[in-house]
Order: structure tokens, then sequence, then C-alpha cells
């Protein structure tokens, strides 16, 4: 064979082995939806591996992006709309970035004004009380708290609320189950999708003012958590 055509055979060969096969999630997220393959990505450096998330099990409305919204409140504060199964962060100019949350269930929502008095990676799960009596089969084993990891009901980062100095034990923390985001399944807290969590994790600090509407087809028991 001519020189110049192994050459060109070889760069055939190696150009042909950099690219990688398109996934299912590639394939089923075509044009602008492609952006969201890598904002839900994978994250190999995180202590424990994260794999990405599974996009097409949520409805898109609920992936991040940035919106008008119209607030009093002032930048920087967190909104969580409950009934609208929304987390704003607020920005300047009449702008918010916009995350899908899955929220408490019918009887365990809760409204009010706290602040994130703490900030965790790879927190570790405990449930409360009044959860290990809801469902004590389920919940005592975890009585003295779970290890973090990718199993865990937190996620990957974790926001505690905290009102007048005290832990209102609620929490804006990761999920591992992307088809639940959107829904009313948690037991009161605000979860969201752990790319997000992420992201919004790196972006306010301890302190950070939090606002949580109410959802007015639920009695509005204050900050404190249903039993």
């Amino acid at each position: 064979m001519h020189l110049g055509a192994i050459a060109i055979t070889l760069l055939a060969l190696t150009l042909a082995g950099c690219v990688s096969t398109p996934t299912a999630q590639d394939v089923a997220l075509k044009g602008p939806d492609r952006i969201y393959v890598a904002m839900y990505g994978p994250q190999p450096e995180e202590k424990f591996p994260l794999p990405a998330t599974d996009i097409p099990t949520v409805d898109p409305q609920f992936l991040r992006r940035e919106v008008a919204y119209d607030t009093p409140e002032r930048p920087s504060t967190i909104v969580v709309d409950t009934a609208n199964r929304y987390l704003y962060l607020v920005r300047e100019n009449g702008r918010a970035l916009r995350y899908g949350i899955g929220v408490g269930a019918d009887g365990m929502k809760w409204a009010g004004r706290a602040q994130v008095g703490r900030k965790v990676e790879w927190p570790r799960w405990m449930p409360t009380a009044a959860m290990i009596k809801r469902d004590p089969e389920r919940n005592r084993p975890w009585a003295n708290g779970m290890p973090p990891g990718l199993n865990n009901p937190l996620g990957l980062r974790a926001l505690y609320l905290f009102q007048d100095g005290r832990d209102t034990l609620y929490r804006i923390h990761g999920t591992t189950v992307p088809d639940t985001i959107g829904d009313a399944v948690s037991s009161g807290c605000i979860r969201m999708l752990n790319q997000d969590i992420l992201d919004l994790y790196s972006r306010v600090p301890v302190g950070t003012p939090v606002v949580v509407l109410s959802d007015t087809r639920t009695v509005d028991a204050g900050m404190k958590p249903s039993t």
C-alpha cells in the first residue's frame, strides 16, 4: 500500500477511536435540549462518584434555567414555590435561576421564613421521631443516622434551614430519584436533582434568607413539622 494511503488509514482509525458511541440519553435529547446532557452529566470527582441524571425521566419544565421572576424578595434570596414545584434563586433585574423540586406529601408541607444555617457535603440522614413513629419498619434502623453515599436520602449536598438560630429539621437537599421531581412525596423537606443542589450549594452562603411560600391547597403549619 502507498505510504500516503497508509497514513490516511491510520489517521481515520485514530479519529474513530476518539469518537464516543452516543448513549440512549444523547439520542433522546436533540437540538437545544442537548445542553442538559452536560448540565446533568456525571460528577466523577465527587467523594462518591455521581452518575448522570436520567434526564428523560424528568419533566422538562423542571430542568434548571434562568427565567424572568417578579418578586419583592431581594437578590440572593431563595424562594420555594411549593405549589408549583419550583425553587428560585433571586437575581438582579427581575431574573432568577429556577430549579425543579419535589415537596412534602400532603399533611407534611410547611411555609415560612428561615435562613441557611448549615451547609453540608455528603450529609448523614437521620429520621425524626415523627418519621419513625409513622413508619417504624422503614425508619427505625436508621435512628442513629444513615452514612453518606449515593443511596442516602439527602443526596450529595444539604442546606439546613434554621429559624431564630434553631434547626427547623427541614432541609433543601439532593435526591437520586429524578422522577420524583415535581411530585409531593417527601416528609416535608425540599428535594432537588443532585446536580441542581450541587449548583445551588455553590452559589449560596450560610445566612442566605429562605422564603417558603404557602401552598394554599394545604393548611399552613408554619415552620413546625406535622406529626
